[in-house]
């Protein structure tokens, strides 16, 4: 628990609110362990959330606690509080995010994700890998879509059909009759 001082410093209080706006814009965070990665990897990792629209924020640990905290968040936040943090705030696709830092992390092993919070449900890291495996909300939705669709297009092809056939019939019928008028 964040020890709460009887009179916090005006410069607290506006990096707790900056903290406070960046937690409402995001869906969905994952806390990560930077200690040991060089500003190169650290700028490369950045490079590559950035092209999914997510940013990776150094974060004063009992600053965060008291953000969470003040915006209704669980506290199952608090064990992965510790030592030093980063945090991939996400507004889109979580599980593609989470692959890129797990995949970040078999690279550069200093990388350690420590948890997640998707949904405001705490996940561990068995929790994070089961889900960086399973398709993307987009692909779910292309997936639903061709699904929806398969009906449909079943359909018009079968309706098509009849036509076709009814020529083709014809077509064998005045050739036969075309046949037994030369003979």
């Amino acid at each position: 628990m964040a020890i709460k001082a009887s009179k916090v410093q005006p410069k607290k209080v506006e990096a707790i609110g900056t903290l406070k706006k960046m937690i409402s814009g995001s869906n969905d965070f994952i806390f990560t362990e930077y200690r040991g990665l060089t500003v190169e990897q650290i700028t490369t990792l950045r490079h590559q959330l950035r092209e999914k629209g997510v940013e990776l924020h150094v974060i004063k640990n009992n600053f965060a606690r008291l953000a969470f905290e003040e915006l209704g968040f669980p506290n199952t936040v608090e064990p992965v509080l510790s030592g030093p943090t980063a945090v991939a705030f996400i507004k889109a696709d979580s599980n593609d995010v989470a692959k890129i830092l797990l995949d970040y992390a078999k690279e550069a092993p200093n990388l350690v994700v420590k948890g997640a919070m998707v949904d405001h449900q705490f996940m561990d890291l068995k929790q994070i890998e089961a889900f960086s495996k399973l398709p993307g909300r987009s692909q779910l939705i292309a997936m639903l879509m061709s699904a929806m669709q398969a009906p449909a297009q079943n359909f018009v092809y079968v309706i098509n059909a009849i036509p076709t056939k009814l020529v083709r019939v014809l077509k064998a019928i005045e050739e036969k009759k075309a046949q037994e008028g030369a003979n």
